[in-house]
């Protein structure tokens, strides 16, 4: 007997990089699933589950037209001009389709406050080019009817196949400076969080906002540490300690009104103990 639900066909963009990989293993034996893929890889190619996608240079509505998905999550990576474009080509195809999509954001929408964490209904102010650019898909797609939309906004993502692990490893091999911010109070997630968390938000059809951090905030450096010293010997390596401020400054993204069970909340002691398997 089949697995499938067939409730829903979802059509994942950049199914390729390190979380949106992680979603299509996560989705792919529950549902009709589609990635897309930036680079040819030969892995990708012989899945006749992936289409092969560039946001700079092809048309998201075809892809939209062959896949027919009920539910799209936007994990693209690429030029910020070419993905906005692509949410505005998704943003009209959601209104003439039974489909909604699932858009990974960022705690730097926030970025420019640093005084506290930062709670789904708080409004969005960022200082850096990357905080805008989410900011823009953000209002965007918060303008289509709430029940096509749902908004994941996420703080610092790790995992054994993450980018900041394998580069704190390089450090390690290399014996080079591994910088930390001794200011930045965090919270931390992990892949396979993350991914759970979005299987329960499509299963029960939840739109809104989401803040998907551990509960619990951690000052960068001493995080960092702890990493390093599950990692290897700690003697011996050497911290670059960047100070962007004086004080200590946020960039933390809790949930206040669209809490998840306590099953699918992760504390950042236990985001330290999965990096450990």
């Amino acid at each position: 007997m089949s697995t499938f639900d067939n409730k829903h066909r979802i059509l994942i963009l950049g199914a390729s990089g390190f979380l949106g990989n992680a979603i299509y293993r996560e989705l792919c034996a529950y549902f009709k699933t589609f990635g897309t893929y930036r680079v040819a890889k030969k892995s990708f190619e012989d899945n006749r589950q992936f289409f092969q996608y560039n946001v700079e240079e092809d048309d998201v509505y075809e892809l939209l037209e062959t896949t027919k998905p009920s539910i799209i999550i936007s994990c693209l990576r690429g030029d910020f001009h070419a993905q906005v474009m692509a949410h505005q080509h998704i943003g009209e195809y959601l209104m003439r389709h039974e489909c909604k999509i699932i858009f990974l954001s960022s705690a730097n929408v926030f970025d420019a406050y640093s005084k506290y964490p930062s709670y789904e209904l708080d409004k969005t102010f960022s200082g850096s080019i990357y905080g805008h650019f989410k900011i823009k898909i953000e209002n965007m797609l918060l303008r289509l009817p709430k029940k096509k939309v749902a908004i994941v906004r996420l703080p610092m993502v790790l995992g054994a196949q993450s980018p900041r692990l394998k580069e704190l490893k390089q450090h390690l091999e290399d014996k080079t400076a591994i910088e930390v911010f001794p200011n930045i109070i965090m919270n931390v997630t992990t892949d396979s969080k993350v991914t759970q968390q979005i299987h329960y938000i499509i299963n029960r059809d939840e739109t809104g906002i989401f803040h998907l951090g551990s509960t619990d905030l951690v000052h960068h450096d001493e995080y960092f540490k702890d990493i390093v010293n599950q990692m290897a010997q700690s003697n011996g390596v050497i911290y670059k300690q960047v100070y962007t401020t004086n004080e200590d400054r946020y960039l933390a993204v809790l949930p206040k009104y669209n809490k998840l069970p306590k099953h699918l909340q992760v504390t950042s002691d236990q985001v330290l103990a999965d990096l450990n398997k």
